[in-house]
């Protein structure tokens, strides 16, 4: 990423049969070696053995369209597929054709930051990459395609990334929706009568035991890396110890904002609101500075590439992404060797400067979901550990940490929840109708969607 590479590649998706093989046999020896996960609980599978059987009896086209709140969810939904689901389909008498599985659809940044290898492994595994700052019609065609006639149903994420919130959902992007009508509209040209739907998939993670003293211990860690005394005892006598680490996790917050504030107001010269226009209530004061300062934050890199900051935090941080790999990966640099040590060099100096202004933005992803109220809606151990994670990822990024490797705060489980299905075919009508009645369609689905997500919380 500090040097100017040749334009990244599109990976074709390919299906290896033997690999998905060996992918279920070492999964549960992977989740338990690899990740915090130690087991994975399902409801509703019945409706999912169902859709598969008709999906291989030709009758329907499907979508999972699953919740995306960490980078754990593939392990656990691959579990899902190879344990879970074949038992409930041997339990119902359900006898499949084919492994249980799914095509799915991943960020072609993955491999930049995972590996080349977890490219290797998703391409055997079916998935198909798409590019998500800009319109990647070769993404787009695959996965289209894919969708009307790959010999398994399809898996997305309709929040498009992570936000590491178990019990917020991101909102969503119209991609998914426009999929399920793609689809419904290849199959009326092919003369094909297969209805489309698309499944809502709920996952959720909590500790198997409370994490309070790893949640102390990495709370005490951020603070002495944040230059903050220890907190005073007394405030501990009274009341459960979760108010005692709420307290702590305030004022942290608070200590963090100031910080960054600061920081940016004094190098960059950020327009930030000043006490007097602030709440007096200090979470509500807390999520309105976060919002502002994620604000500037992000016209820092917006200014650098030339970007109008218009849109979500989501929809300008893909922009950002997206104008930063424009100049690193460069149609000029396929052919690195006609180049001269002078192109090269000015290259990957605009190479540096691309990335080092995308780390503004990487500061700001990881806040997007974040609304202020969350532990104090419900504090929880997951809530808390959830959050702080959050403000350990952008302190990692500050000190220049490796941030994959995430503290251990105990060991977890999964729980997936299938929702009811979505039917896309009954909404093509009002699509095909003209291109506002397609907008509308696409708007409808993509808000029915995010209720239906919600729901499964």
């Amino acid at each position: 990423m500090y040097q100017a590479q040749p334009p990244l590649e599109f990976i074709q998706p390919k299906y290896n049969p033997w690999f998905l093989r060996l992918t279920h046999l070492m999964l549960p020896l992977w989740m338990r070696s690899q990740t915090a996960l130690t087991t994975v609980e399902a409801e509703n599978v019945e409706v999912l053995t169902d859709l598969y059987s008709q999906f291989q009896a030709g009758k329907i086209r499907f979508m999972l369209a699953f919740r995306h709140p960490k980078i754990d969810d593939p392990v656990a939904l691959g579990y899902f597929f190879a344990r879970i689901v074949p038992e409930v389909a041997r339990q119902q008498k359900i006898k499949f054709t084919q492994p249980i599985h799914a095509h799915f659809i991943y960020d072609r940044g993955i491999p930049l930051w995972a590996g080349e290898y977890v490219a290797w492994i998703a391409q055997n595994l079916a998935g198909t990459p798409i590019q998500r700052g800009k319109a990647d019609w070769t993404g787009l065609k695959s996965a289209r395609d894919l969708f009307a006639n790959g010999i398994f149903p399809m898996a997305a994420a309709p929040e498009g990334a992570t936000n590491g919130l178990s019990e917020i959902i991101s909102p969503l992007e119209p991609g998914i929706a426009q999929m399920g009508f793609w689809c419904a509209e290849d199959l009326q040209k092919a003369g094909r009568s297969q209805e489309v739907l698309i499944l809502p998939v709920g996952i959720k993670y909590s500790y198997v035991e409370n994490p309070w003293k790893a949640i102390a211990n990495l709370l005490t860690e951020l603070e002495l890396k944040s230059g903050l005394p220890n907190f005073p005892q007394a405030a501990s006598v009274d009341g459960k110890a979760s108010d005692f680490l709420y307290l702590r996790l305030l004022r942290l917050a608070d200590h963090l904002l100031t910080i960054m504030e600061n920081f940016y107001s004094k190098f960059y010269r950020c327009q930030l609101p000043s006490n007097g226009e602030l709440p007096r209530d200090q979470n509500h004061a807390i999520a309105m500075r976060l919002q502002a300062v994620l604000n500037e934050i992000l016209k820092v890199a917006e200014a650098y590439f030339n970007l109008q900051p218009k849109g979500s935090l989501t929809d300008r941080c893909r922009r950002v992404e997206q104008a930063g790999w424009n100049c690193i990966f460069r149609e000029e640099f396929k052919d690195i060797k006609s180049l001269s040590a002078v192109e090269k060099g000015l290259g990957d100096r605009i190479a540096d400067e691309a990335n080092m202004h995308m780390w503004h933005m990487r500061l700001v992803e990881s806040f997007v979901a974040v609304t202020g109220e969350y532990v104090r809606e419900n504090p929880s151990p997951e809530r808390f550990s959830e959050t702080l994670l959050i403000l350990w990822q952008m302190v990692s990024r500050i000190t220049g940490e490796n941030t994959s490797k995430r503290p251990d705060l105990g060991k977890q489980k999964a729980k997936i929840t299938i929702g009811k299905p979505i039917s896309v075919s009954e909404r093509y009508p009002t699509y095909k109708g003209n291109r506002q009645s397609a907008k509308q369609a696409v708007a409808d689905l993509t808000k029915d969607m995010q209720i239906a997500l919600e729901k499964l919380i």
